[in-house]
């Protein structure tokens, strides 16, 4: 079976994949959706301490992921939002992983526009140099303007009892500073690499991740021949897309470019 690996994003809790499993494993794959180093168990676990999550940065969680897969039998399909999507796009590029999905991804080094909207929503973190070693929380405003602002707010609402956990503050500063630093793990190789297929997504309305952001990564891409990268927008979707109600539209257009792309269940 074609097994498609999960990654979460900041602020997120890995089981929130849980929908997106079912759905997957439903269609003949097999599914893994392992937290970032750290993460606890559950949502309320990890509310109540999230002290391991303190200086995770994006180098020890890719480490992690990558550790993880290479005990599996064969290369699978990664699917990342948010920070998960940098992850990914990072796996693949190290040939980790056979064919990755970057839904609404975290900048690579080397896009150099910075919309209001991402430096707001990253604001709670940023705003204080001491956060870099420890976690953050967003409370049901923040987590309105950053994931819900096309949501009603009883749903942003509810997304946010359901799903959210304090953050590490690391891996914002070091993409923040990517273009700043010469050997910044937010480095991908988008010209050379040889690897799998890779689509990126972008939610037009994100306010996280705009979609000159994730459009800028993939022009990033457009002189790498040797790989295939293609690109796909959501008209109104915003940074919630994986977990509000309009998920398994997302998700079935997922499913319908992996089996694209040869990555159908076997």
């Amino acid at each position: 079976m074609t097994r498609v690996v999960f990654i979460h994003g900041l602020w997120i809790h890995a089981s929130a994949w849980r929908p997106w499993q079912d759905l997957f494993e439903a269609q003949g794959y097999t599914t893994d959706a392992p937290g970032w180093p750290g993460d606890l168990d559950s949502v309320e676990a990890t509310r109540a301490n999230p002290d391991g999550l303190n200086n995770q940065g994006i180098a020890e969680i890719c480490h992690h992921y990558a550790d993880l897969i290479e005990t599996l039998d064969e290369k699978p399909v990664v699917v990342g939002h948010s920070f998960g999507g940098l992850i990914a796009q990072e796996l693949l590029a190290n040939d980790i992983v056979a064919a990755a999905v970057a839904i609404d991804p975290a900048p690579v080094k080397g896009v150099k526009i910075l919309p209001f909207s991402q430096l707001r929503s990253g604001f709670p973190v940023l705003s204080n140099p001491g956060n870099k070693s420890k976690t953050v929380a967003l409370d049901e405003k923040q987590f309105k303007y950053a994931f819900g602002n096309v949501l009603s707010d009883e749903e942003s609402n509810a997304l946010h009892a359901a799903w959210t956990i304090p953050g590490p503050g690391r891996p914002l500063f070091e993409d923040a500073t990517a273009n700043f630093v010469r050997n910044s793990p937010a480095a991908v190789d988008t010209h050379t690499a040889v690897r799998g297929p890779l689509l990126l997504t972008s939610g037009t309305e994100d306010h996280t991740v705009p979609q000159s952001v994730t459009a800028a990564v993939a022009k990033l891409y457009a002189d790498n021949t040797s790989s295939t990268t293609d690109y796909h927008e959501y008209p109104g979707k915003g940074h919630s897309l994986t977990l509000d109600a309009g998920w398994r539209d997302v998700a079935q257009d997922v499913l319908a470019w992996l089996d694209e792309k040869g990555f159908g269940p076997r």
